[in-house]
């Protein structure tokens, strides 16, 4: 009987492995060294990687540092399946979201380049930990480790080196056409399984799958779509794009981390992929928006960033008030808003704030429509009308029939009734 030996990806230790102390130091250096790497990027300058010897002197000195810590014995606390997955996966997690929070539009698109390299990379590798030894675990970890810090270090920069040289020249002109074709088959899609018959046709044909085989499909819906609309996002200039599939890799990142661990435990109940599937889709589509729902409702609170969510939406309302309206009517709205938001007086009271907001609305110096003159009818004669005497006169002895005669003395008006 050949035993399957699964790793736990968010602990990097084998289910039989690592003691508790193990785990508990492991995880007290993988915090340590995240928190290293998250205050080395906020303090570095970018360069968008343009120094080639940046680059030799970056891989040097890791594969230095991953040979000689490999062959000391804390070596696997430093390189473990928890601190490349902090590195690889959470810290980016934070800062996309705290780049879609943030007024700074650019570090939308510098980190949607990492995911459609990084994020992609951290979920089809995920497999290799159950072929790889104990002795060779330390080596995969390392590299991983050093990969995912070498795409966004800002001296490195390599998501964006690979962006500029492959994604864009190559990948992307290719893959636009492609997307639209898939926005297509994805509607149809969709309205096909709204069909109950056709639902329950494709969930029994799932059920019967082997296991790997549904993570296999899982893992395929949730990146396969979002890869590809990302790179024509990236590739496009405007910015709601980058943020609509920033804000999905955010909480696909934290969707596939809970599947990866649970599985290893609840991973044979029948659904479970299922059910994977379904969440992806809901956050994937544009019909369900549930990327925005999570990330506002869920991930910024935890995240500490409602205040930068705001101030990020405040701009953003500003920026379509300037395209909607003309500037002279942008002005005005600009400042009743700020009158509106200037104000001191007690803010609980809902209706205090409706009054508020409608005094500003109607107090609001909006230009007047064009003055409309009405035409002059002074030197218009009305025709004169002369008397009216109306008198009826039976001229048949038919009842049915009956003329009315008006008119002057002179003229009548004869009307059969």
């Amino acid at each position: 009987i050949v035993r399957r030996r699964k790793k736990t990806m968010s602990t990097g230790t084998e289910d039989t492995g690592m003691n508790v102390v193990d785990a508990m130091i492991s995880s007290v250096v993988s915090i340590g060294m995240v928190a290293g790497v998250a205050v080395l990027y906020h303090t570095t300058e970018r360069n968008y990687g343009k120094c080639i010897n940046t680059h030799a002197c970056y891989w040097g000195v890791m594969v230095a540092v991953a040979i000689v810590v490999a062959n000391v014995p804390f070596g696997k606390y430093i390189f473990s399946g928890l601190s490349y997955t902090l590195i690889g996966a959470w810290l980016p997690i934070y800062e996309s979201i705290r780049a879609v929070c943030s007024p700074d539009e650019r570090d939308d698109k510098t980190w949607l380049q990492y995911w459609m390299v990084g994020g992609i990379f951290f979920v089809i590798t995920t497999w290799v930990d159950d072929l790889t030894s104990s002795q060779t675990d330390i080596y995969w970890h390392a590299f991983l480790f050093c990969f995912f810090l070498w795409l966004y270090y800002p001296k490195t920069d390599g998501a964006y080196i690979i962006y500029e040289k492959i994604t864009k020249p190559y990948l992307a002109p290719k893959v636009k056409p492609f997307a639209t074709d898939m926005d297509n088959m994805i509607q149809n899609a969709y309205a096909m399984l709204m069909n109950v018959a056709h639902l329950w046709i494709v969930g029994l044909f799932f059920v019967f799958l082997p296991a790997g085989l549904k993570r296999i499909v899982a893992i395929a819906i949730g990146t396969g779509y979002p890869l590809v609309s990302s790179i024509g996002a990236a590739v496009s200039e405007e910015i709601e794009d980058d943020t609509y599939w920033l804000t999905y890799w955010s909480c696909y990142g934290i969707l596939f981390i809970t599947m990866d661990i649970l599985e290893n435990w609840i991973g044979w109940i029948p659904g479970f992929y299922a059910l994977v599937i379904c969440a992806s889709v809901y956050l994937m589509l544009p019909m369900f928006n549930g990327a925005d729902k999570v990330f506002r409702k869920v991930l910024v609170p935890l995240a500490g960033l409602k205040e930068l969510l705001m101030l990020r939406d405040a701009i953003m309302i500003k920026k379509q008030m300037l395209k909607d309206l003309d500037p002279e009517r942008a002005e005005f709205v600009r400042k009743a808003i700020a009158k509106f938001y200037n104000e001191h007086e007690d803010d609980k009271d809902p209706d205090k704030l409706k009054n508020e907001l409608m005094t500003g609305y109607s107090n609001m110096n909006i230009r007047q429509l064009p003055a409309f003159s009405m035409p002059d009818f002074s030197g218009f004669k009305m025709p004169k009308v002369p008397s009216i005497t109306s008198f009826m006169k039976k001229t048949n002895s038919d009842d049915n029939v009956s003329v009315i005669s008006a008119g002057t003395a002179n003229e009548k008006t004869h009307i059969l009734v």
